[in-house]
């Protein structure tokens, strides 16, 4: 079984949006933070489930059950 990468519940909650198709703009309008701020949670989600970018990195959380 392959062990589950932790991800922060702000790291979630942009990923689901980024599923939804959102904007890190639209994503930090509706959680009441900067676009930079919606950047650095998707990053750090990339790091650590190794993808190099965000559509990947979508589809690998929910391959996973992180989202």
């Amino acid at each position: 079984m392959r062990k589950r990468l932790c991800c922060r519940n702000e790291e979630k909650q942009c990923l689901r949006w980024i599923e939804q198709g959102k904007s890190s703009w639209e994503i930090g309008v509706m959680l009441n933070v900067s676009e930079n701020t919606v950047n650095f949670h998707v990053k750090n989600a990339m790091r650590k489930l190794e993808t190099s970018s965000r559509t990947k990195c979508v589809v690998k959380a929910r391959r996973q059950g992180i989202i």
